[in-house]
């Protein structure tokens, strides 16, 4: 199927609504933070890293920047005229993705402007997304917070089928009783019940706080305990308008401080389409961090370990003074290395991969 063809069906057939005419409408920032410009410097960083990654590894693919550069901050000069005209772009031609790979016959001169032609001959275009962990530890951690609440609700339900609270239960409540029965860990991670307030006898309080604290080891499995790739539900819409507009295949690349992953746009359409992925492989979330956006935070596990290692950055501090005198604080970020797992990246932007 034609890859324009394909992305616009999936996304007319995605579990939440989308709204392909939707127009950017975003009301511009009146100043800006410093928590602001550190995550603009790091995603500038991540950009950076990834293009040397590729341009160092990747053969005969050269990477060249090709999203919005923004350097003016709220409340300084052209910010504001600057914005306007980020948002026009985004309702005619789409966002426009971070780095676009060429084939070296194929890639521009360095005083050549890209234009529409030349983005047309673009092998993929990345859309680099930066976070502020180290997979392997974030990893590490989640697992070991798992085991041990396994281990708890394991402990907490041999403590509650023991004389007198499993005839107490059984009387009480017989459905959680023989659940509890014929539970296993991996059962355990899917109960759910009510949190009951027997207090009437000393046994039946202790086998209240048992059950309070099993439910409580239980929402610690319920948790989402993966690192995630996360396109909001609305920017679906202008990366879906750059792609029709060019047709140039689309990925997401999250770069960690040790490692980076790489996805493409149509297995993130297809797999939330696929009802028996929700839950392992991703979750559509209210997103609180973003202004309550509906986000799609997809688990790294389902997409491709692009770059393996990361030497770490250089890091210090900034100070900008704004036209009122007012002093921002921020991090910026210098050098660092990428080591590009060739194979995996290769294999993971083919058509076929």
């Amino acid at each position: 199927m034609d890859y324009r063809r394909e992305i616009r069906d999936l996304l007319l057939s995605a579990p939440v609504p989308v709204d392909l005419d939707l127009q950017a409408q975003g009301r511009p920032p009146t100043q800006a933070s410093s928590h602001f410009l550190t995550n603009r410097e790091q995603g500038a960083w991540a950009e950076d890293l990834a293009l040397r990654a590729i341009n160092t590894h990747a053969g005969d693919l050269r990477a060249v920047h090709y999203g919005e550069k923004a350097t003016a901050a709220a409340g300084e000069p052209g910010f504001y005229a600057r914005y306007a005209a980020y948002q026009n772009e985004l309702n005619t031609i789409g966002k426009r993705p971070d780095i676009l790979l060429f084939r070296s016959s194929d890639l521009p001169e360095p005083h050549r402007s890209l234009d529409p032609d030349t983005v047309e001959r673009a092998v993929a275009g990345l859309e680099v997304r930066s976070s502020s962990f180290l997979a392997d530890r974030y990893g590490a951690f989640m697992d070991g917070r798992t085991r041990t609440a396994e281990s708890r609700c394991l402990t907490l339900r041999q403590q509650i089928l023991t004389e007198p609270y499993a005839s107490l239960l059984a009387r009480k409540n017989p459905v959680l009783h023989d659940l509890l029965r014929t539970a296993s860990v991996s059962t355990l991670r899917e109960l759910s019940f009510r949190q009951p307030s027997w207090r009437s006898t000393p046994d039946l309080r202790h086998l209240t706080d048992l059950l309070k604290a099993m439910k409580q080891e239980i929402s610690v499995l319920h948790r989402r305990d993966y690192l995630s790739i996360t396109p909001k539900v609305e920017d679906l819409v202008m990366v879906n308008r750059w792609i029709q507009t060019y047709g140039v295949r689309h990925y997401y690349m999250q770069v960690f401080f040790d490692k980076a992953y790489l996805i493409s746009f149509l297995d993130i359409l297809r797999m939330i389409r696929d009802p028996g992925s929700d839950g392992p492989s991703f979750r559509i979330e209210e997103d609180v961090k973003n202004q309550g956006k509906t986000t799609i935070k997809i688990n790294i596990a389902v997409s491709t370990e692009v770059i393996g290692r990361i030497r770490m950055p250089r890091h210090y501090s900034e100070m900008r003074e704004l036209d009122r005198g007012r002093l921002l604080f921020y991090v910026r970020f210098d050098g660092g290395i990428g080591y590009l797992d060739r194979e995996a990246f290769l294999s993971a932007i083919s058509p076929d991969g």
